[in-house]
């Protein structure tokens, strides 16, 4: 698919959801600029540019003579790091650019937001009922707090420049980044986030690193043994962040760990000894380049598409301990690197083998395989029952995307043509489509879980995989076919519901989503015909109507109980999920077909 054909893709997706959305009697219909938003944003979560799942939040103001905006945002459960989208959504059929000017007036706008939220500028002008206000009280109470804050511009146009000079907003840097189509595209094309990563060494660290290459004609990948600068970790974390670090596994655990606090208290106290102590990093990459070094041997000046699969909390420490030690001189820390070049041509077995690598190479902080599992025989057991169970009329099909990108590389292959692919496209259709986060944060809501799903992907697919297949089970038990359709009925029941709420409530959506299915499950479980909702690939108006009566109430608890904290951090916690389930919910209408 060429760049072309995927904007005019994207633009459909966009009116579709559109006028799914504009079918729902009684409700507002949202700006296409936020589902445009909300499309992007959840692409930059799935594909672990961002730390946790986005809000989408449209606010604009005139403060003064100055405007601000801002279209999303993104804060970690910690509170200590933050992203926000502004978006530049120009809606056009063709390819159109867009000058660095506009960019930087839309960086402009948020940069404000930003920096009146911290000086108290927007909290006490504004309507607290304003959907924004939760934000940015959040923001200038636990601004100093904030370890990482990112400014990302998103639009559907082609930018000339993708990375600003980054700011310094009260003593903290800001770094800017834009997310236009052509960057979309690439991500979309690979699958995968790291290909845009190209790390050259010779501008980093002032030459190749000398290493011993081991080269594998005929296996899976060559293999070099280095040593990385420490300088030159600090300056990748600090230029791509998290990004550099493989999307399974978990990101920065903070320093106040055992293991992190004593990375730090070497780095500052014995540098010359950092590779003594430390075990080292393990490096995966798509390319590498040779060249000689000074003294004449083998170096690695080049990787394209690298990823430190494990090692992040020592890559990470480099940047944190430098920024809050300043003296800490990183110039005399050298670390251990073992790096792999794949040569995988298969997309499903290069994950798998990035996955056993990192399984096998973690010792430091332990990394659960419910994070590095697209290999478990659960996942691999719903991709089978996926290609192998028709829905009732025979022709469509649900689609289990076990590993990353393997949706693409499906309609590609079966499909050929565009036209082969339009066909497949509506048997198998995107809406159709299940991630494994997807399917943890659907089937965890139906578990009665939302706090859990509110703490983001990653960290609700760790308890989920806890659930369906526990770490220590020697034989885990698999889905079959009954089930596998009862989990598509709860996903059924859990997408209307999202839909529902999308339409309905200006911010919160996510939590309102879980937290609702949650109630839907804890008092109709036992009572729904789950067949009935499979046969019809959809719920009745009925139900809808007794969830969004239900959503209605959940969200009167969530702003009560939250006591004027955001709702999407209270959401997190179980004591939340506690206050709703006492609450005394409506009573369950008579007439829904589904409640036997």
């Amino acid at each position: 698919m060429e760049l072309a054909e995927f904007l005019d893709q994207t633009r459909s997706e966009i009116r579709e959801e559109m006028n799914s959305r504009f079918t729902q009697p009684g409700t507002e219909v949202p700006f296409e600029i936020n589902v445009f938003t909300e499309t992007v944003t959840h692409y930059m979560s799935e594909i672990g540019m961002t730390f946790d799942e986005p809000q989408v939040c449209n606010y604009e103001a005139k403060v003064g003579i100055a405007n601000v905006r801002l279209s999303g945002y993104c804060l970690s459960e910690d509170a200590d790091q933050l992203d926000l989208f502004v978006s530049l959504y120009q809606g056009k059929d063709q390819l159109t650019s867009i000058p660095d000017s506009e960019t930087m007036k839309a960086a402009d706008h948020c940069s404000r937001f930003l920096t009146y939220c911290v000086e108290g500028k927007l909290s006490s002008k504004m309507d607290q009922s304003t959907e924004a206000y939760p934000l940015v009280l959040t923001i200038e109470q636990s601004y100093p707090t904030l370890e990482q804050i990112r400014i990302y511009i998103l639009t559907d146009a082609q930018v000339k420049t993708r990375q600003f000079q980054s700011r310094v907003i009260q003593g903290k840097t800001i770094k800017l980044e834009v997310m236009d189509i052509v960057r979309l595209y690439n991500h979309w094309q690979e699958g995968k986030p790291r290909d845009e990563l190209v790390v050259n060494f010779e501008d980093i660290s002032g030459g190749p690193l000398p290493c011993v290459w081991v080269p594998n004609s005929l296996g899976e990948y060559d293999y070099a043994m280095t040593v990385v600068p420490g300088e030159a970790l600090r300056f990748l974390y600090d230029k791509y962040g998290t990004r550099i670090l493989e999307a399974n596994v978990r990101s920065f655990l903070s320093q106040t760990g055992k293991v992190n606090k004593g990375i730090s208290q070497t780095l500052r106290y014995q540098p010359d000894r950092f590779m003594a102590y430390n075990n080292g990093i393990v490096i995966v990459a798509d390319e590498a380049r040779l060249e000689r070094t000074a003294d004449g041997g083998p170096g690695i000046s080049w990787l394209k598409g690298m990823q430190i699969v494990n090692g992040g909390q020592t890559t990470a420490s480099m940047f944190f301990t430098k920024k809050r030690f300043s003296t800490t001189d990183l110039s005399q820390v050298r670390v251990p690197a073992k790096i792999i070049v794949l040569k995988q041509a298969d997309p499903a077995q290069e994950e798998a083998l990035i996955s056993d690598i990192s399984r096998f190479s973690n010792t430091q902080n332990k990394v659960n395989q419910s994070d590095l599992s697209a290999n478990r025989p659960f996942h691999v057991e719903m991709e089978k029952l996926a290609i192998n169970t028709y829905c009732p009329d025979g022709f469509g099909r649900w689609f289990y995307e076990r590993a990353t990108g393997s949706y693409k590389v499906m309609l590609e292959r079966e499909g050929k043509t565009p036209a082969g692919i339009k066909r497949l496209q509506e048997s198998i259709p995107p809406a159709r489509k299940l991630t494994k986060t997807d399917l943890a944060k659907y089937l965890c809501a139906w578990e009665q879980r939302p706090d859990s799903v509110s703490l983001g992907g990653q960290k609700n697919f760790a308890a989920f995989m806890e659930i369906v297949d526990p770490s220590d089970s020697a034989e885990p038990k698999l889905p079959a076919v009954t089930e596998y359709k009862n989990m598509i009925t709860k996903i059924i029941i859990f997408k209307s519901a999202q839909k529902l709420i999308r339409n309905n409530f200006p911010a919160f959506q996510a939590n309102i989503t879980a937290y609702t299915v949650a109630v839907v499950s804890k008092h109709l479980a036992d009572k729904i015909n789950l067949s009935l909702i499979w046969q019809e690939q959809k719920i009745s108006k009925s139900l809808e109507q007794q969830i969004l009566k239900w959503a209605n109430e959940v969200y009167t608890v969530l702003q009560q109980s939250s006591r004027g904290r955001m709702i999407s951090e209270w959401a997190k916690k179980s004591e939340c999920w506690e206050q709703v389930q006492k609450h005394s919910f409506s009573a369950i209408d008579s007439e829904i077909p589904e409640v036997m």
